[in-house]
């Protein structure tokens, strides 16, 4: 009962922090300008990956989408290349733990099971490291620029799309290593459970039907071949 309710906490988590993960890339706040008070502004800028915005004091948006995917900044391609790593490796590992969870009754064996509700858990924890690193990245870019003196440009400040990267991150890491670990321990179970009764069986220990033993004879069998029984009854011949 507790590898089951491991088995569907990791997989709640794990599929909660892939939607928040493929929420991010819709969303538009990556980046939004900063504000210092100094100066008075009647416009918010505000970027994601695909496109750079900017809204007036009245609420109108006028986006324009980035030109050239080689003009782009190294930065933005390896986040693309990133949550989209993440996105596919989540969506993958939602189906093999649909697959191999026990209350399923798909994917074969309990053995054939378990090894695929662990490669859900890898999936998973992939997916978030990918998120985690390309959220990582992009305010690693905003922070440097936001605090270099020499950097005169528009500042910005860290976007909403970031913090629910970084929380769909953890959760995808959470609940992969909940899948594994919960796979892993059963199959623990299963083996030492093997290993002692295999151990028992060489010992001529006989189990009940709750396993538990309940006779030792740690002595050889009899030997009741034809050959011992020739020998016995030639020596009796000769007496």
């Amino acid at each position: 009962m507790g590898s089951m309710f491991q088995e569907i906490l990791g997989f709640i988590l794990s599929t909660s922090g892939w939607v928040l993960v493929s929420s991010t890339l819709p969303t538009d706040y990556w980046k939004v300008s900063s504000l210092d008070g100094t100066v008075i502004t009647t416009a918010t800028y505000w970027s994601n990956l695909w496109k750079a915005c900017v809204t007036d004091s009245t609420g109108v948006s006028n986006c324009k989408d980035f030109p050239s995917m080689l003009a782009l900044d190294g930065y933005i391609q390896a986040c693309r290349g990133l949550m989209i790593a993440a996105i596919c490796l989540g969506f993958f590992g939602s189906i093999f733990a649909l697959v191999g969870m026990k209350c399923t009754k798909i994917g074969g064996t309990d053995k054939n099971k378990a090894r695929i509700a662990c490669f859900a858990g890898v999936n998973f924890i992939l997916s978030g490291l990918c998120s985690l690193s390309a959220c990582s990245l992009y305010a690693h870019r905003i922070t440097s620029e936001f605090f270099d003196p020499m950097f005169v440009a528009q500042k910005y400040e860290l976007g909403a799309a970031l913090f629910i990267g970084w929380a769909g991150s953890i959760l995808c890491i959470l609940g992969g290593s909940t899948l594994c670990f919960s796979i892993s321990g059963s199959f623990t179970k299963s083996q030492a459970n093997y290993i002692y009764r295999g151990a028992a069986s060489h010992s001529h220990i006989s189990f009940n039907p709750r396993g538990q033993a309940k006779s030792v004879n740690h002595g050889p069998p009899p030997d009741y071949s034809n050959s011992s029984r020739i020998q016995h009854f030639d020596k009796n011949a000769y007496v």
